[in-house]
């Protein structure tokens, strides 16, 4: 079976690969019709679902995958999210990550339309970080990777589609 993921960037695509072994998986750039930088966790879950869907028309596969970073403002706090959708059929499975705290000196520029790669860019003088370890394994001093967090929210959208196609058989 075929999956297309939407997005070319390494952490994301080597997530998918990993996760779903048996299947025929490869990216493609599509937009997330959502900001370049997510503000909050509805906006971050629109964007990993627009993806998906996105991903399964432009790839012509029977499944679409959307993986989307962003952060989230609570109570001053600014914190790191991510969100992963499946789209196969006419459903759509969801799964969220960890969430870890960032620092509050971001938050400003966040605000005003910098995107977490480049605040972690000048925080660290270190380029391209979302396409290696990502501001979670800068911040978990290599404990967690960007790939692993997306692999994580991987293996729940596979094991929900497997249920979910169990289900089906049973019904």
């Amino acid at each position: 079976m075929k999956i297309t993921i939407g997005s070319l960037n390494p952490t994301k695509v080597g997530a998918v690969q990993n996760v779903f072994k048996d299947f025929s998986v490869s990216g493609i750039n599509v937009p997330s019709n959502v900001s370049n930088q997510p503000l909050t966790d509805l906006e971050t879950m629109n964007g990993a679902v627009n993806r998906a869907h996105n991903a399964r028309l432009a790839g012509g596969s029977e499944i679409g995958i959307g993986l989307e970073g962003g952060v989230i403002i609570e109570n001053g706090k600014l914190f790191l999210c991510n969100w992963g959708a499946l789209v196969y059929e006419n459903d759509v499975v969801l799964a969220s990550g960890a969430k870890i705290l960032l620092p509050s000196e971001f938050i400003s520029d966040l605000q005003n339309g910098t995107e977490l790669a480049v605040l972690m860019e000048r925080y660290t003088n270190e380029k391209d970080i979302r396409s290696k370890e990502g501001a979670v394994g800068i911040f978990t001093n290599g404990r967690i990777t960007r790939t692993q967090i997306f692999e994580h929210i991987c293996e729940l959208l596979l094991g929900q589609y497997e249920f979910k196609k169990l289900k089906e058989k049973t019904i």
